[in-house]
C-alpha cells in the first residue's frame, strides 16, 4: 500500500515518458518541459526528479524509445523469414501500416526535432544509414548484385520516408490496392497470391488478396 501511495504521488518513469511523448508529437520538442508535464499529470514538479536527473535525460529517453522501436523493428522486419524477396519486402511493408512496429508520428516528430539540433540530425543520419543497410542486405540475401541491392533499398526506403515527411494521407483501401505494384517496382518481381494473402491477412483485409490484385 505504501508503494502504491508513492506511485500515486510521484508517478512512474513510464507515465512521465508517455506524457513527454504525447507533448513531443503534439507540440514538438520545445513543448517537452518539466512543469507543464507535471501539470498534465497532476503531479509535483519535484517528483520528476525521482526518475530523471533533468530534462535532457527525459529527452534522451524519448530518443531511445524511437531508436528501439523504429530502427530496431525496421531491421528485425528486414531479417524476418521469407520464402522470396517479394515476401521479404512485404514483411518490411508491415512497418508502413502498423504503429506497434513503426511509429510514423514519432518518426516525424524526431525528424522535426533534428531541424533544430545537429546532434539529433546526426542520430537521424545514423538511423537512415542503418535502415538502408538492412534493406540492402535483404536484397543481397536474395541474390541481387550489391549496386542493384543498394539502389532498390534506397528507392524502397525513400518512398516510405516521403510518406512520413509529407504526412501523406490516403484511404487504406487505395493503399492496399497498390501493394502488389509497389512490390514489383521495388523488387522487379511479381508477388505470389499466397504471399499477398499472408500480408493482407496480417492487416485484417483479406479481401485484397483475390487474384485480380495478385
Amino acid at each position: 500500500m505504501e508503494n502504491s501511495n508513492a506511485d500515486d504521488a510521484r508517478g512512474s518513469p513510464e507515465r512521465w515518458l508517455n506524457a513527454a511523448y504525447e507533448c513531443l508529437l503534439d507540440g514538438g520538442v520545445e513543448s517537452v518541459r518539466i512543469l507543464p508535464l507535471a501539470k498534465k499529470l497532476n503531479l509535483s514538479r519535484t517528483s520528476f526528479y525521482w526518475f530523471f536527473t533533468d530534462r535532457e535525460a527525459l529527452l534522451e529517453a524519448l530518443l531511445l524509445r524511437w531508436k528501439s522501436k523504429n530502427t530496431g523493428n525496421w531491421i528485425r522486419q528486414t531479417e524476418a523469414y521469407a520464402e522470396s524477396v517479394c515476401e521479404a519486402a512485404l514483411n518490411v511493408f508491415d512497418c508502413w501500416f502498423d504503429d506497434a512496429i513503426f511509429d510514423s508520428r514519432h518518426e516525424a516528430a524526431i525528424r522535426s526535432w533534428a531541424q533544430q539540433s545537429p546532434a539529433i540530425a546526426a542520430e537521424i543520419a545514423d538511423a537512415d544509414a542503418n535502415r538502408i543497410a538492412a534493406l540492402t542486405r535483404l536484397f543481397e540475401r536474395f541474390g541481387y548484385e550489391p549496386l542493384t541491392a543498394d539502389v532498390r533499398a534506397r528507392a524502397m526506403y525513400l518512398v516510405q520516408l516521403g510518406y512520413v515527411s509529407m504526412k501523406t494521407q490516403e484511404d487504406m483501401p487505395v493503399r492496399m490496392m497498390r501493394i502488389a505494384e509497389y512490390v514489383e517496382i521495388f523488387t522487379g518481381r511479381r508477388a505470389k497470391s499466397r504471399e499477398l494473402q499472408r500480408f493482407f491477412a496480417r492487416r485484417g483485409m483479406p479481401e485484397f488478396a483475390c487474384p485480380k490484385h495478385a
